[in-house]
């Protein structure tokens, strides 16, 4: 009897449309029980070739659902008799593997086909079985293997398949060419290259996060597939790849988190690892020809050899470590260290697809790949610095994405010990007439604060940067305004050698100009100590009362404790305007004016030229 498949009980069928024939799903079930019958009984395997024609013609999706499960059930029978994974026993049995090969090979492309199907229920059904086929061959091809102990393995070419089917996302062979859709349908079925959303948190949630084995090959293959791509084929196959790395959220930090396997023979642990002194003995005594340059290049291991596998890192220096350019790879999936090299492989790869360039496209990638490169890439790479240049070309672009920039620019510096001189020039061109209005002012303002909190800058540092954000509030809206003034109430207190720009003297020459040069580049530069916040002075007429009322805390003693910049971060026109409606009125406003004398205004008449008496306020607000 052959054994029940491996797929998720969980799985939906669709329920057959009205124009189905029954002939067809009975043919599918005869087709299926001729071939399970064939693998039994060792007899010919053609109906496997008809099983597969059914799949490939079949248009409606309930019986493409019931011919690609019966090929899948078919497989599965395959594969556990070792039909495909077994040392054929002469050229016979040679010739048919091979043939069974490659029917899989065509009935994998089916199931990648439909990763980009028009209906929902075929994608996930075709993403459960490719997995689950993998799941299949990998533990047979671990099984068959030639020594007496058992050689965990993974089957890499058919998981490629998956692969190129999650990343390059080609179209769905199904019904591409039927005339029975209507326009708007063909329209909206055309092929744009990107993944599925479906398709994408499905593999997510139930694989890449899940297991260690899928995610560690997943990482290897994706950095080879992006070297080898076409770019004008396939042009969306960064923004794919994007869109997995930044939802994998369950990246491993221990050793211990390796314990999940879609291959439960990948699980055993290996062989311990030989030590660098061992792997150099064995060099020295094997009789091998000598490893040429580009061999040796060509690992792209020893990139990350300064990474060591000893699990956890020892503390005795003396203790010798494992390389992890010597690992097998059933080695490297217990090992976190190599788990971080792939990973680190592939966002080195995949960032300089995502350099910012002059389309929106090209700047949304950007913003998104800054948006997780802070928290979910940065902590796992083997080196962090690595992402240095890219990070830097980010900022030296400006506006949101030089701002996410900026922030993965401070991990570097602060956690990793990067040295950027030029860091505050470029903090300071940032404040531009944009900074106040984009979306992400809120975290520039908490960079500004900790960028700026040291008790070692200089003065005329900082005096350039409360008077530019003085000068920019000129033009600011009010939720942007009651970020800036406790924002510099903040830097003056800290730093009492600026308070002299708000006790500025009052008897200045008027036709004396304001000695802040807003052209200079340069902080250091600007002449900002010798001016004044004339600026934020000027807030207190402001027509907004929680503007005007805060702008009042300069001509107050700096008695009060710093402002908690959190609680003006979140501030914006709605909870501005929230926070007015809610307010208890403590007297009633005036709601008519008392009778007073009217405005006389006298204007000669050019048709009399006399004089005529105008009442100006009545001609303002007359109504006809």
């Amino acid at each position: 009897m052959a054994p029940r498949p491996s797929l998720p009980s969980s799985l939906k069928k669709r329920k057959a449309a009205s124009n189905t024939s029954p002939d067809d799903a009975a043919k599918i079930q005869k087709l299926e029980e001729q071939v399970t019958t064939a693998v039994t009984s060792k007899t010919s395997l053609n109906p496997l070739t008809d099983l597969l024609e059914a799949a490939q013609n079949a248009t409606e999706p309930s019986i493409l659902t019931k011919a690609i499960y019966a090929l899948y059930r078919s497989y599965v029978v395959i594969i556990t008799n070792g039909l495909l994974s077994n040392i054929p026993a002469n050229e016979e049995a040679k010739a048919v593997r091979a043939w069974l090969n490659e029917r899989l090979h065509e009935y994998t492309e089916l199931l990648v086909g439909l990763l980009k199907d028009e209906d929902a229920t075929l994608r996930t059904s075709a993403l459960k079985i490719l997995l689950s086929i993998q799941k299949h061959l990998s533990s047979s091809l671990s099984k068959a293997s030639s020594s007496s102990a058992l050689r965990p393995q993974f089957h890499v070419s058919h998981f490629k398949q998956i692969l190129q089917g999650l990343i390059l996302c080609p179209p769905s062979p199904r019904g591409r060419a039927s005339n029975k859709r209507s326009k708007s349908e063909r329209l909206n079925s055309e092929h744009d290259g990107k993944v599925e959303a479906d398709v994408r948190d499905l593999f997510i949630e139930s694989y890449l996060s899940e297991h260690d084995d899928v995610r560690w090959f997943f990482l290897r293959e994706s950095a080879s597939l992006l070297a080898t791509y076409s770019k004008s084929e396939y042009p969306d196959v960064p923004d794919n790849l994007l869109s997995f790395l930044e939802r994998l959220t369950t990246f491993p930090t221990d050793s211990s988190e390796l314990n999940s396997w879609l291959v439960e023979e990948l699980g055993t642990r290996p062989p311990k690892a030989k030590t660098s002194s061992e792997s150099d003995d064995e060099d020295e005594n094997a009789d091998r020809p000598e490893k040429t340059a580009d061999a040796e290049e060509d690992d792209w291991r020893k990139f990350f050899e300064d990474e060591v596998v000893t699990e956890p890192k020892s503390s005795d220096p003396k203790k010798p470590s494992v390389r992890l350019h010597k690992l097998t790879v059933h080695q490297s999936l217990h090992s976190l260290s190599s788990h971080k090299a792939m990973f680190t492989r592939t966002w080195l790869t995949l960032l300089p697809l995502l350099s910012v360039g002059s389309s929106e496209n090209s700047k949304a990638l950007a913003a998104r790949a800054l948006n997780v490169m802070h928290g979910g890439v940065m902590p796992h790479l083997t080196r962090p610095v690595l992402v240095m240049d890219w990070i830097a070309s980010c900022v030296d672009y400006g506006g949101t994405v030089g701002l996410l920039a900026l922030n993965a620019l401070f991990i570097l510096i602060k956690d990793y010990n990067l040295d950027y001189p030029s860091f505050y020039t470029r903090l300071y061109a940032f404040l531009d007439r944009d900074v106040l209005h984009v979306k992400h002012r809120a975290r520039f303002f908490r960079l500004m604060e900790l960028f700026l909190s040291s008790t070692l800058l200089p003065a005329t540092l900082l005096a350039s940067f409360v008077k530019r954000l003085a000068r920019l509030s000129l033009n600011a809206p009010p939720a942007a305004i009651v970020m800036v003034i406790p924002f510099t109430y903040n830097i003056l207190k800290k730093h009492p050698a600026l308070m002299v720009m708000i006790h500025r003297a009052d008897d200045v020459p008027q036709d004396e100009q304001d000695p802040f040069n807003p052209s200079e580049p340069n902080p250091t530069l600007t002449n900002a100590i010798e001016s004044s916040l004339w600026e934020l002075y000027s807030q207190r007429n402001h027509y907004h009362s929680a503007v005007s009322t805060l702008a009042r805390i300069f001509e107050e003693a700096f008695t009060k404790p710093n402002y908690s910049l959190e609680d003006f971060l979140d501030h914006t026109y709605t909870t501005l305007y929230e926070t007015e409606a809610k307010r208890k009125i403590k007297k009633e406003p005036a709601l008519a004016l008392e009778p007073t004398q009217r405005a006389w205004f006298v204007t000669p008449s050019p048709e009399t030229e006399s004089t005529v008496v105008l009442d100006r306020v009545d001609s303002v607000w007359s109504f006809s």
